[in-house]
């Protein structure tokens, strides 16, 4: 069955009408013939609230008794049972007493829309979770009952009801919010005109987003790619270039003018990874953008403008900033570069040409010589253009008069082929060069000078030079981009050995710091902290050698926020390793994190171990204790009654209930004795020699009256055990009663034992409606009734016990399922001549 319709009528304080407004939908829909029901409704009083109940129908409330009081609640079962088509739900923000379903009404009201009901109901601005502290601060009210923001974003339609600051004055000193005699003090306080145009601000903002978030997904379901100027919303394009800071600070005062305006930054990568802007500008960059109040994104494309222009109109930008072309005047000539293009193609988007001081510098290449081949291949590259082309003259001169000129230009060529191979670039260039003016000299007529009689010669000499120089930058250029993608591939090797570090939960922060210094071959790496600007740096953990001990000391550092620093001493890294650098510097920051959390929770790990052993014992002695407590008390009072006359039969009854009280209150508070000394560690276990057919026999005539439901077979041949045998018998009746409490009429729990290897298993087999095996371990938790009908067998500590009787005795208790159903529990203990554990 699909769910239900959420709506809420969504106000910035109380009084502004939501209540009014649901009801006067509830009563709309009524009349177009909608099943419509009253889930709760909040009058307070009002007169106008009440009259347009008149006429609906209103489910009865739960009633919730809660110490002593009665309180009542949306009743959400009567909802389910009703199931009308639309149910009105007041205060979604309201929190329900302990006793009921669900802690939360917004909890009721998701129960109700998975049933296929709609539902509109209120809630006001400062429940809100993500301002509530914002209301707070404006306020000076702590508001204790929120509702995830989430809840109400997937709301199919969010109403706002406005009411301006002084009509919601006028309507409160009216007395229609609250009564009279709270009215000065509301006016005084909370309901102040600044207070009320705060929150009112707030209500706006968030329906206004809760508008975009429609508006975005009804262009996308509709295909819709043309900007709709609804809201101004600036993109800043990114290179990592040193004119970024300008453009980011010129788009940020631009989306300024406009109140409520959106910063966006944006960087477009190539689809291969390599190459590209510098990381540390581009992180400064995306830091300056984000202390701005915008955010920044990442998008590939090989089409620089096709990107930036699909990422703007996917985010319904406005506007659109650029930086002037840093390319020079002649380079333009041949292309238009990314500004030009994006004016040209960007449609109704505004688009800003912002100079800058790097305009028309020309771009700065990274200096070719190491970017490409390593310097053994380019030195043998050299060898060969200097010393090859002369001998390859040499060795053709013999043969000038019987190849042709092609031929020798092909012989040449393919030697400038080989050169590129080697060395690259530039030593294939002079390799070219050189051997032009060679086949020129030598064997281009007229032979011995450097002029060129035919005008064919000159045209094949001229290719052979351009031939000879685009296979030179082919070759360097797939060199170089060979060596980035093995950069790119080391990389990535390094970045997925810290995503399996982190995965495996390996994330200890020393040996983060130790991976890394290993990574990058460094002296040694240390985590810088301080609490705020004016306080001294300090080391909050460091692997390797002297740690660095400010970022000065450091030859690479990298910032994670105000207070931590990643400080790298040793050789200085390539700029392009900050990249990953900076991914170890935030999963360290993480892994300091996690430490003090895990700190922090194992310091208050015994406090709440303590804290909830305390409450179930609390819980133990208010319920379990004073019942049998009470019972005997019953009994002996009306034993002392001197007005009542008790028949022989009447007497021993009384007895007979006074001794079962008292001697279950015994047993419960031996348990819980017992249950407290072992957690202490001071229950002491006297392992002794013993003979099953002694102990188990005892046990089973402990149990009282129903010893009869307990079949025993207990070979004669079993060898001794060693146990304590008085906690030996109370594990065997604890469990043997447990057993015999779930085992049906007519079904007798089965006692055996046998023999296996050092130890013997005593098995106490059951046939009733046994446990979950997820739920074989908790079993054993203190205060676990697991399956119990009712409170009044105990409090839950019989196998907890029984479990730490048997380990401080050296044995083990374990449960398993019962072939055909039930419940077996395995007693295991060591035999004689094994040594014994005492606790």
């Amino acid at each position: 069955m699909p769910g239900g319709r959420l709506r809420v009528y969504l106000g910035a304080a109380p009084g502004v009408g939501k209540t009014y407004a649901m009801l006067c939908e509830g009563r709309r829909a009524l009349g177009r013939g909608r099943d419509v029901v009253v889930g709760l409704v909040e009058t307070h009083g009002r007169a106008p609230i009440a009259a347009l109940l008149e006429g609906l129908e209103v489910l009865p409330r739960r009633e919730v008794i809660h110490r002593g009081a009665s309180f009542t609640e949306l009743d959400v079962a009567a909802v389910l049972a009703r199931r009308p088509r639309v149910v009105l739900v007041d205060e979604l923000a309201h929190t329900n007493v302990p006793g009921s379903g669900n802690a939360k009404r917004w909890q009721d009201v998701l129960e109700i829309i998975a049933a296929g009901i709609d539902v509109i109901t209120t809630v006001n601005v400062q429940h809100l979770e993500s301002v509530n502290d914002v209301v707070e601060r404006i306020t000076g009210v702590v508001q204790r009952e929120t509702v995830p923001d989430e809840v109400v974003r997937r709301a199919d339609q969010v109403e706002l009801v406005d009411m301006s600051p002084e009509a919601l004055r006028r309507r409160l000193a009216h007395g229609n919010v609250y009564a009279p005699e709270k009215v000065d003090a509301a006016l005084a306080n909370y309901f102040r005109v600044g207070n009320l145009t705060a929150l009112r601000e707030l209500a706006l903002l968030w329906v206004a987003g809760k508008v975009d978030e429609q508006l975005d997904r009804y262009r996308a379901e509709h295909g819709i790619a043309v900007t709709w100027e609804a809201r101004e919303r600036v993109v800043v394009a990114l290179t990592g270039g040193p004119e970024g800071d300008t453009l980011v600070r010129r788009a940020a005062r631009i989306a300024a003018r406009t109140k409520g305006a959106d910063l966006l930054a944006v960087h477009v990568t190539r689809p291969d990874g390599l190459g590209g802007a510098d990381p540390t500008g581009l992180t400064r960059q995306r830091t300056l953008v984000e202390d701005l109040g915008g955010s920044y994104h990442q998008v590939v494309g090989d089409d620089i403008p096709g990107a930036l222009l699909d990422f703007a109109r996917g985010v319904n930008a406005t506007q659109l900033v650029l930086g002037a072309s840093r390319r020079g005047r002649f380079a333009q000539l041949w292309a238009r570069g990314v500004g030009v293009e994006t004016t040209a193609r960007s449609g109704s988007i505004d688009v800003h040409m912002v100079t800058h001081a790097e305009a028309r510098r020309g771009r700065r290449m990274p200096p070719r010589t190491d970017a490409g081949l390593p310097k053994a291949r380019r030195l043998t590259g050299w060898a060969a253009a200097v010393a090859g082309v002369p001998a390859l003259t040499v060795a053709l001169l013999p043969f000038r008069d019987v190849l042709a000129l092609p031929s020798e230009i092909l012989i040449f060529l393919l030697l400038v082929v080989a050169v590129a191979l080697a060395g690259g670039m530039w030593p294939a260039i002079t390799a070219a060069v050189g051997g032009s003016l060679l086949l020129n000299y030598f064997f281009t007529a007229p032979v011995g000078e450097f002029t060129i009689a035919e005008a064919e010669n000159l045209f094949a000499l001229v290719v052979f030079v351009v031939v000879a120089m685009a296979v030179s930058a082919i070759v360097d250029l797939a060199a170089r981009r060979t060596r980035e993608a093995a950069r790119a591939g080391a990389d990535a090797e390094v970045l997925s050995t810290l995503a399996g570090h982190v995965l495996r939960g390996d994330a200890a922060l020393p040996s983060l710091l130790a991976r890394l210094r290993e990574t990058f071959a460094l002296e040694s790496v240390t985590l810088l902290e301080r609490t705020d600007p004016t306080t001294p740096w300090h080391i909050a953990a460091t692997a390797g050698g002297p740690p660095a001990t400010t970022p000065g000391d450091a030859g690479t550092d990298v910032r994670i926020d105000d207070h931590l620093i990643l400080a790298a001493r040793g050789r200085l890294l390539h700029a392009a390793d900050r990249r990953v650098l900076e991914a170890f510097a935030a999963e360290a920051a993480v892994a300091l994190r996690q430490e003090r959390l895990r700190a922090e929770a194992e310091k208050a790990r015994p406090l709440a171990e303590a804290d909830r052993m305390r409450t179930a014992l609390l819980a133990a002695v208010s319920h379990d204790l004073r019942t049998p407590l009470a019972s005997a008390t019953a009994a002996v009072d009306g034993l002392r009654a001197t007005d009542v006359h008790w028949t022989p039969a009447d007497r021993a009854e009384l007895l007979d209930t006074a001794h079962q009280s008292l001697t279950r209150l015994d047993r419960l508070v031996a348990n819980l004795l017992d249950m407290s000394r072992l957690q202490a560690g001071v229950l002491g276990a006297s392992p002794q020699r013993l003979a099953l057919d002694e102990v188990v026999p005892r046990a089973i005539d402990d149990l009282g009256t129903v010893r009869g439901r307990v079949v025993c077979d207990i070979p004669a041949d079993l060898p001794e055990i060693t146990a304590d045998p008085v906690l030996l018998e109370r594990v065997l009746v604890n469990v043997i009663a447990n057993a015999v409490r779930y085992s049906p009429d007519g079904r007798p729990v089965l006692v055996r034992a046998s023999g296996h290897g050092s130890g013997v298993e005593i098995r106490i087999i059951d046939r009733g409606p046994g446990i979950p095996q997820e739920d074989h371990e908790r079993v054993f938790m203190p205060f676990q009734r697991l399956g119990d009908r009712d409170n009044h067998t105990g409090v839950g500590l019989g196998l907890a016990l029984s479990r730490g009787l048997a380990e401080a005795m050296g044995g083990t208790l374990t449960p398993e399922d019962t072939p055909g159903g039930g419940l077996t529990m395995i007693l295991t203990l060591p035999v004689t001549g094994r040594t014994g554990a005492a606790a």
